[in-house]
């Protein structure tokens, strides 16, 4: 299994603005990425709630600035929504209702990375391996 992650939107936008309001676990984990210069992965769902959150005026920050730091760090790794990730999302059950949530655990799954997350429902569903 490899040692790299995939980020829930949520923490994405935590790291890079909000730093304080990740876990502890969250956040010895990514520092020791950091660290190691392991990569971290991007569904591509994430670009597409990033923008979502940004028209909608809930998002701190400028969404251009948030997509040049995803597209030219060098440590993130945005991981199409590809067929696999989409035949995953549609056998996984009704345990998620939020699409983007499915897309988002689909990938970890497909990729089979642990998921950095703070939602509940995702956590509950058992679905994939997270680091809350």
């Amino acid at each position: 299994m490899p040692r790299w992650f995939l980020l829930d939107t949520h923490i994405l936008v935590r790291w890079v603005s909000e730093a304080r309001r990740l876990t502890k676990e969250q956040a010895r984990v990514l520092e020791n990425a950091v660290i190691r210069g392991d990569p971290v992965g991007i569904s591509a769902m994430t670009l597409l709630e990033l923008a979502a959150l940004s028209c909608a005026g809930k998002l701190r920050g400028s969404i251009e600035s948030l997509f040049a730091r995803v597209s030219t760090d060098p440590m993130f790794v945005l991981l199409p929504i590809t067929v696999e990730i989409a035949t995953e999302v549609a056998t996984m059950g009704g345990a998620l209702s939020d699409p983007a949530d499915r897309a988002i655990v689909a990938t970890a799954r497909v990729h089979r990375l642990r998921l950095i997350t703070s939602d509940q429902r995702i956590i509950q569903s058992r679905l994939v391996s997270v680091v809350d």
